[in-house]
């Protein structure tokens, strides 16, 4: 009899066993599972980016998907939310005509206008103030949301406000929607600056109650036309191209196309980049110790000042990288930084090139 009782508790013992087993062995398979839709997804994310990193053409200012009257596929366009039917926005002056080509001078069209920019990084800001200087446009800068609210409640009398999404403090889309609940700023059109260009980001503008996007890096028609549409002036101005060749990875038109083909503003703002990204120790240390969101950080800047500057194959790579940090197993990154001090290098020296020559 007891022999039989403890055979049975065996029994019972060896059948939850098999149990227990193949309990684990499910759990393992749904989480091999999850994994594999995990990474495809990401696979595809990757993907679909890069295929939106290709370069476009010789112009490079924020500036998002629009429909431009001279050049459909630059131009911006409203961002709305998906929730909402298309409608005119309310803030604008006026329809936007077709016009030549925009330089530098062609901002002196808006002479009297006032803009307040919310940007955090300093290359970029220098870009912006280059590109508008000496065109009777007032500019006010604010190194974040917190800082452009404040520039605010003492004045609140701007055309528009160029809003970078991602920064300190408060980054653009808080601060957009402060500044939509406050009827004193109705007026006020807020534009998105910004690199993300998915579905998702730009409802999230809208949502936020920005008009447009211009997409990093910034593209000078793209600004002229934000200017143009949320400012008033009746001149129109158009300049012959300015034709110099490219000097090996760095392209020289693209870059000067970008500073309003100012040859004085394109060479500081090649000093800047020298003086800030040269030294590649932070990155570097950054990927090592797996600080992953501080290089995510760091790369997003380089990303931007690369395709103001015209580094495409050090934009390129730099662009891989930040895409690479997602990938925490392989850790793809750590071998991609060499080649990024490679272009870096040569970056550097094409410059110094150019520099000789000007």
């Amino acid at each position: 009899m007891l022999e039989d009782k403890y055979l049975y508790l065996i029994l019972v013992v060896g059948i939850i066993g098999v149990l227990r087993v193949i309990y684990l062995l499910i759990q393992k398979s749904k989480r091999q599972k999850e994994e594999l839709e995990k990474l495809e997804q990401e696979k595809k994310l990757r993907e679909s980016a890069l295929a939106k990193k290709k370069p476009i053409a010789t112009e490079a200012i924020n500036e998002m998907p629009i429909t431009h009257p001279s050049k459909m596929d630059e131009t911006p366009t409203p961002i709305k939310s998906q929730d909402e039917p298309k409608k005119k926005n309310d803030r604008s002056k006026r329809e936007l005509k077709p016009h030549g080509k925009i330089t530098k001078q062609s901002f002196n069209d808006f002479k009297g206008a006032k803009i307040l920019v919310a940007e955090d990084n300093i290359i970029n800001q220098k870009v912006i103030k280059g590109l508008l200087a000496d065109t009777g446009i007032e500019i006010k800068i604010a190194n974040d949301g917190q800082e452009a609210l404040e520039i605010l409640k003492k004045d609140s009398d701007f055309a528009l406000i160029l809003m970078d999404v991602h920064m300190p403090n408060l980054n653009g889309f808080e601060a957009t929607k402060i500044i939509r609940a406050n009827p004193k700023y109705e007026h006020i059109a807020v534009i998105a600056l910004s690199g993300d260009t998915a579905t998702d980001d730009l409802k999230k503008m809208a949502d936020a109650g920005m008009e447009r996007q211009l997409e990093k890096p910034l593209k000078i028609d793209a600004l002229y036309d934000i200017m143009y549409e949320y400012t008033e002036c009746d001149n129109e101005t158009t300049q012959d191209e300015i034709i110099i060749d490219d000097i090996e990875e760095l392209n020289v038109q693209k870059g000067l196309e970008i500073c309003g083909n100012d040859k004085d503003f394109y060479n500081e703002i090649l000093n800047e980049f020298i003086q800030t990204y040269q030294n590649t120790d932070d990155l570097q240390n950054y990927l090592k110790n797996e600080q992953l969101k501080e290089a995510d950080k760091l790369l997003l800047d380089i990303v931007g000042v690369t395709s103001n500057i015209g580094a495409d194959k050090l934009n390129h790579i730099a662009t891989i990288i930040k895409e690479s940090l997602n990938d925490s197993q392989e850790k793809s990154y750590l071998t991609l930084i060499e080649e990024y001090k490679i272009h870096l290098t040569k970056i550097i020296e094409d410059i110094k090139k150019y520099q000789s020559k000007i």
